[in-house]
């Protein structure tokens, strides 16, 4: 009797190779396809890794413009204040003023590529620019820095002006005509290099004498300024322009301040103007005994006039992100960005709309006092 094997057995003798059938040719339209597929991805990867014309706005650091920064290194490292105050008494605060930055890439800065702007366009932190749109054309970086760094010291300054001219204190300066405006009546009169002394036969002795004198002039009408120059007092008639609706001079003014406190800012690796507002809160809560913020934590940001005006700035929703990753519950923005700031508002953070250092003030003491929902706010 024979046994019947219903395995699978293979229809080749056991010691046989198995038999290898050709796949068919490709067909020609296949081999384009595959070619032309190729190149595509290998064009798509080398794009991602080449620079492009954008530049790039991220949330940047920010700092408590009444903490400390380390200064120097290794042994010789210390805590100082950020910002120090000396010449008159001043009082401890027990919340944060922080200042905002954007970190920004491209242009004379650094490169951008493709993987960094598609980046930044998926996220609603980041925001992809042409490089044209956020710096000057054929500046370099070093010519970038010097211009961020000079900007920083002038911010100082008006915020030290501006905040003690806010307290009450008079704030000398010797006002020297830096350049005219373009086209502006001016520029026929004025030379660089003078000294303004006067306006109308009123002696002025600090910009905020000489904006409380132009309040009072309608734009269009003559002005006498007198000015030294050369050693020789000379009075320059000048038709007035209008700026920010009150009357103006069309000159450039560069003061040198005689202050009569002594304020040093210490901030490294962060440039620009836009800083000036909360220097000038900093400089305000610790000059005064009133605990302002009663341990709240502010963050804002906009540039200052020495008259107390706060100005617009750039990458402020990238700011707003900034200030929400790094605790802050409050968040100052100058007026004339409240465009930008509606819709981009993270959750947990509130916005306060300022125009003015005054406000500015008003603002932390009535978040400090718990009495902030009648702020106003952007819509």
């Amino acid at each position: 009797m024979t046994s019947t094997d219903h395995g699978l057995r293979p229809l080749l003798p056991d010691d046989a190779e198995p038999a290898v059938v050709p796949a068919p040719p490709a067909s020609p339209r296949t081999v384009t396809l595959a070619v032309s597929a190729l190149a595509t991805a290998l064009l798509g990867a080398a794009a991602l890794v080449l620079p492009t014309a954008y530049a790039v706005r991220m949330p940047g650091p920010t700092e408590d413009t009444l903490g400390t920064q380390t200064v120097g290194t290794g042994d010789d490292a210390r805590e100082e204040q950020l910002v120090d105050v000396e010449g008159a008494p001043t009082y401890p605060s027990t919340g944060e003023l922080r200042l905002t930055t954007v970190s920004v890439g491209g242009g004379p800065v650094s490169d951008v590529f493709a993987a960094d702007a598609l980046l930044a366009w998926a996220s609603p932190a980041r925001a992809a620019l042409p490089a044209s749109v956020v710096f000057p054309q054929e500046v370099t970086r070093e010519e970038q820095e010097e211009q961020s760094a000079a900007q920083m010291t002038s911010s100082q300054e008006a915020a030290t002006a501006a905040a003690l001219t806010e307290l009450g204190y008079d704030v000398p300066a010797t006002l020297t005509v830096a350049g005219a405006v373009e086209d502006a009546p001016a520029a026929e009169v004025v030379a660089a290099g003078d000294v303004v002394r006067s306006l109308d036969g009123q002696v002025v002795a600090s910009y905020a004498e000489l904006l409380d004198l132009l309040s009072g002039v309608t734009p269009g009408d003559d002005v006498v300024l007198g000015v030294e120059r050369d050693g020789q007092e000379r009075d320059l008639t000048i038709t007035t322009t209008e700026g920010d609706g009150r009357a103006a001079l069309g000159v450039y003014v560069a003061a040198d301040y005689d202050f009569p406190v002594d304020v040093t800012i210490r901030i490294e690796d962060i440039g620009g103007p836009s800083a000036g507002l909360m220097f000038a809160l900093a400089i305000v809560d610790e000059l005064t005994p009133e605990d302002e913020l009663a341990g709240a934590v502010v963050a804002g940001t906009g540039t200052i006039d020495v008259d107390g005006a706060v100005g617009r700035i750039g990458g402020i929703v990238q700011k707003l992100r900034a200030a929400e990753r790094d605790g802050a519950e409050w968040f100052l923005a100058p007026a004339d960005n409240c465009a930008e700031v509606v819709g981009a508002v993270p959750d947990g953070l509130r916005v306060v709309k300022v125009a003015s250092l005054a406000e500015a003030r008003d603002a932390i003491e009535a978040i400090g006092a718990g009495e902030a929902d009648g702020l106003p706010t952007c819509s």
